[in-house]
């Protein structure tokens, strides 16, 4: 809902609010100085250290600590990389073509055309490898220019972790894989892997087969165990077991590649991407590990091209919403204490609403003369206009006449 006394200003005048960038930006105590790629609010801005994954009695951090607590301490937990960062680490160094969406203005928010607010944790991947640890899980805010709705934010967080092996370490993978496959099963957990290795999705020819098979499998059995810290309360609570399905899918940083979702109330909710890493990944980082060099076998076949890793990428929010039963991402961001205190550090409880007013739909209506805009930038101005009073924002008239939104 729009409050009344800005339901009628025009475009024009709402860009006002946004007048605060036109010196640029400084963040801990370096400016960016703006040029024509620059298209960060200060609402969005006003996120940049708001650091709620951190807090340990917020939803957000309550579920990073638990997957973490879940890993143990031989995976490094990764919290504190800055948020600005480049083109060429958010997109050159990952492969991105090019023409890809993602680095397109309307998608993304840049201080400048050489500065950026990350949209994924994988824009910190070849720097972490670099540093040569084997075994790590990176938590941060990322951000990328949304719609207005309940489940959309401009500001949500992901992790992902990583694990590397060595061909020494095989045999001792191999003991922890039937370890890990005993532990899963004595817990009510129903794990349904209509996964496939083929064409479609292979193994790397350049892995030792028998190698990527264990770092396969521990994959599956790290993360079956993972799903299950985190869910299996909640089924057991329901009275049913967890119910886990592994799936196919295609990532260009990992094959064989998987997705992986839970049953939860009668549907299949993806939780998270992962694979065997792709050789190329590793390379990317220059060295890793042991202070030894890593090539693409086809470049350098004396090269050992034993070492093989996984990865998995997902959603803090998406895990949080389900487990805590919050019904809008946007009260993650909320500093109200009627939110705030439902929730302790290492537990999982169902979120009670405290608010019962009912929607109230208003029309906003503007007409632009030979401009091209582009959604995100309508969502931008509400945004930084009516904050958190406006639920959802929709398009409802044709483009060709002018612009016409409900909100």
């Amino acid at each position: 809902m729009l409050p009344r006394p800005l339901r009628h200003r025009s475009l024009r005048s709402w860009t006002r609010f946004f007048s605060s960038i036109s010196q640029g930006v400084e963040f801990n105590g370096v400016h960016y100085p703006p040029d024509a790629f620059t298209n960060v609010r200060p609402s969005i801005l006003s996120h940049l250290s708001r650091n709620i994954y951190l807090q340990r009695d917020h939803p957000i951090g309550i579920v990073r600590s638990l997957i973490e607590k879940h890993f143990g301490s031989s995976f490094v937990p990764i919290t504190a990389l800055p948020p600005i960062v480049t083109p060429q680490q958010n997109f050159d160094e990952l492969e991105f073509p090019p023409d890809h969406p993602g680095r397109r203005p309307s998608d993304s928010y840049y201080l400048n055309k050489d500065w950026m607010l990350r949209t994924h944790t994988s824009a910190h991947e070849v720097q972490v490898f670099r540093s040569g640890i084997p075994k790590w899980l990176l938590s941060a805010d990322v951000y990328r220019r949304d719609e207005i709705d309940r489940s959309h934010y401009p500001v949500f967080h992901q992790m992902e972790g990583a694990r590397v092996v060595e061909p020494s370490e095989m045999e001792e993978l191999a003991k922890e894989n039937a370890e890990l496959e005993r532990s899963l099963a004595a817990v009510n957990i129903e794990v349904q892997d209509v996964s496939t290795i083929g064409d479609s999705n292979p193994y790397q020819k350049w892995h030792n087969l028998e190698h990527a098979q264990l770092v396969n499998a521990n994959l599956k059995h790290s993360l079956n165990g993972m799903i299950y810290a985190l869910f299996g309360g909640l089924a057991t609570q329901r009275g049913c077991p967890l119910q886990v399905r592994w799936i196919d899918a295609y990532f260009p940083w990992t094959s064989p590649s998987y997705e992986v979702e839970v049953l939860f109330d009668g549907k299949w909710l993806e939780i998270l991407g992962c694979g065997v890493m792709q050789q190329a990944a590793l390379t990317r980082s220059g060295k890793i590990l042991n202070n030894s060099l890593i090539v693409l076998v086809q470049q350098s076949p004396g090269v050992p091209k034993d070492r093989v890793g996984w990865a998995f990428g997902l959603g803090l929010e998406r895990i949080a919403m389900v487990l805590f039963q919050i019904p809008d991402i946007r009260l993650f961001w909320t500093t109200d204490s009627r939110f705030l205190s439902q929730f302790k550090e290492g537990t999982v409880s169902q979120f009670q609403p405290y608010s019962k007013y009912p929607n109230s739909s208003k029309d906003v209506s503007f007409w632009i003369n030979d401009q091209e805009v582009h959604e995100n930038d309508v969502y931008d101005i509400v945004r930084e206009v009516a904050g958190s009073l406006v639920e959802e924002v929709k398009e409802v008239c044709d483009r060709d006449l002018g612009f016409g939104f409900d909100d």
